[in-house]
Order: structure tokens, then sequence, then C-alpha cells
């Protein structure tokens, strides 16, 4: 018997619903240390989202193209927000550093889904916030982009959210 493994974990709507799965380790000539494409795409999404990192973190405002595709959303704090109101999201964020792993990614023809576990720490405190996103990517003419992203947050008390339930673009009352 082989033992060499990798574990992945997939995650549900509900992190709790989580199950780690073992496959094995893919081998020369097989799976995918021999699909030249497939590991073209893996370095392209992997490219992307540490862009998607770059990007939020040094706050630049108006390459979002280069990230998402036209139709995207990002669901942050329970609320879905449009491409179009990016910029002012990332206005009404605290400044900070993203820290993100590579992203793992099943693919399904032109499209595929992923996870990316992150730490931001807050430029003023230092304060960190663990996480991971959920996306779904999809190829475009010009290459992979996000098609919708998720956050979910973990808490210091062992659970995981989406975080506090507000619309840091909503006009205070």
């Amino acid at each position: 018997m082989n033992e060499n493994y990798i574990i992945t974990h997939s995650v549900a709507a509900e992190p709790a619903a989580a199950e780690a799965s073992i496959h094995p380790k893919h081998e020369m000539g097989h799976g995918m240390a021999h699909d030249s494409s497939l590991i073209a795409d893996l370095v392209e999404l992997h490219q992307l989202c540490a862009r998607y990192m770059a990007y939020t973190s040094q706050f630049v405002q108006d390459r979002w193209l280069d990230v998402f595709t036209p139709d995207a959303e990002y669901n942050a704090f329970g609320t879905p927000y449009t491409l179009e109101r990016f910029p002012a999201l990332l206005a009404a964020a605290p400044r900070g550093q993203f820290i993100g792993n590579m992203p793992v990614v099943d693919f399904a023809g032109d499209g595929a889904t992923g996870m990316q576990h992150f730490v931001f720490i807050d430029q003023g405190t230092h304060a960190m916030r663990l996480g991971w996103y959920r996306d779904e990517f999809a190829r475009t003419p010009d290459g992979w982009r996000i098609r919708r992203r998720s956050t979910t947050f973990m808490r210091k008390h062992g659970g995981f959210d989406s975080g506090r339930q507000h619309d840091p673009l909503a006009d205070p009352e």
C-alpha cells in the first residue's frame, strides 16, 4: 500500500459539516503531475488569489477586473456586494495586510471552486482576523477570474461565521 497521501478538506455551507477526504498522492506519469494544462491553470489561480490579496492590502482601486468577472459577487459580513460597490467597500475597510495560502481548487470544465485560508493583520493595532474564502472561479477570454467569493471567519471560541451581520456601506441611522 502506498503511504503517500494528500489530505484535502471539503467545506460545506456549514463549516461543522466539513469532512476530510484522503486522496492518493499524484505520482509522475499519473494525474496532475502529467497534465501540464492543469498545472498551468493551478498556477494562474494561485496568482489570481495572490493578486487579490495584494490589491486589497495596498488599496488598489481600479484593477478589480484583473481579479473578478464583471458579474462578480463578494459576500462579506452577511451582505452580498457587486463589483460596482467594491471601491466603496475597500475604502470602508481597515488598513492592513492580507496573507493567504494557495487555494485548494477543484476543476469542472471552464469553472472551478476553491478555498483559501487567510490571516488579516490590522495595520494600526496588529490585531489578527483568521478565516477563509470560498470561491467560484470562471475561465474567461482574459484568463481565470473570481465569480463568487464569500468570507468565513474563525473565532477564538472555536466557532465559525460570516462576520457580524452588517453592511459597512449602509447609511448610518
